[in-house]
């Protein structure tokens, strides 16, 4: 087995077409279709299932794609290893990052990081926590920014950044706003709330949170970003828990603390592979994280 045959094979899983996946990759289709079926051949089994309009990957494709991304990855990690051992970090630094995690400021450490080592290639993705931690662990980034959605595994560890509770974000003419006291699950129990996609940090605690208190809660206004949660917030249209430093983001809102929830918290964490696996660029990061005054703020990743 070729690591070309992989890398073709991995372009056109995530193209789902052998043109466009020709054209990126800069070879000829039908040098690309020969390569595939080399590697078909190989394992003797079909990887695709061809249409006039896309390719899709069959059970084994889709079995083969999460080990050569993993061999991929692994390969690419060895090439900026040994060009640091020369002296010189070079290579592709892929970061992900849930929005306005707290524990680092993503922006400066970027700049931070490009200003020391020019050579690296950096590309960053904004996703919910569930699907970074996925990536991290098939080799798709090098790391991530996220809250801790699991215990650590031979594919993926976690490096503790901070924690800190949830809170009531209400309009300040909300009922809630003018008892000014502390708030339990039991509190929330009838209103309507505003919230982040499920796949997102601050909604999984919440949800924790009022699974855990044995609370039933319904999401009628679902969102994929920081700044619409609190515009709808401000406009009364519901309330929302989030964690203690988006209160800073919108000073009009009266923020009202959580309790009765038990040990659950948000906790943020630097996601890796293990570490034989972590590329030199995710150490240098890693490292320039934990020597620069880069962590206390919150990050908005948002740039609306």
């Amino acid at each position: 087995m070729e690591l070309r045959h992989l890398q073709h094979f991995v372009a056109v899983a995530e193209d789902q077409h052998f043109t466009r996946a020709a054209e990126r990759l800069m070879v000829s289709q039908s040098g690309l279709s020969a390569s595939i079926r080399a590697l078909e051949r190989e394992l003797q089994t079909p990887l695709f299932v061809r249409t006039t309009r896309r390719v899709t990957l069959t059970e084994a494709g889709r079995a083969l794609l999460a080990e050569a991304e993993r061999i991929l990855a692994q390969v690419r990690t060895a090439h900026e290893a040994v060009a640091a051992v020369q002296g010189v970090l070079r290579g592709t630094l892929a970061l992900g990052t849930e929005q306005c995690i707290a524990g680092v400021r993503v922006a400066g450490l970027l700049a931070a990081f490009r200003r020391r080592h020019p050579d690296v290639e950096i590309r960053l993705r904004q996703a919910g926590s569930g699907a970074l931690a996925e990536e991290v662990a098939a080799g798709r980034l090098d790391l991530a920014f996220a809250y801790r959605t699991q215990a650590d595994t031979d594919q993926l560890r976690s490096l503790a950044l901070t924690s800190e509770p949830m809170t009531v974000l209400c309009h300040p003419s909300h009922r809630l706003a003018r008892t000014g006291a502390a708030l339990t699950p039991q509190d929330l129990g009838g209103e309507v709330f505003v919230d982040f996609h499920p796949d997102w940090g601050p909604r999984r605690t919440t949800d924790a949170a009022f699974a855990g208190a044995g609370v039933r809660r319904t999401v009628a206004l679902e969102v994929n970003d920081v700044h619409s949660l609190l515009d709808l917030v401000d406009e009364n249209l519901g309330v929302a828990v989030v964690p203690q430093h988006f209160r800073d983001k919108r000073q009009a809102l009266t923020a009202l603390p959580l309790k009765g929830t038990g040990d659950e918290a948000y906790e943020t964490v630097a996601l890796l592979p293990p570490p034989e696996a972590t590329s030199p660029a995710a150490r240098a990061l890693i490292t320039l994280l934990e020597t620069e005054e880069l962590a206390p703020a919150a990050e908005d990743a948002d740039p609306a």
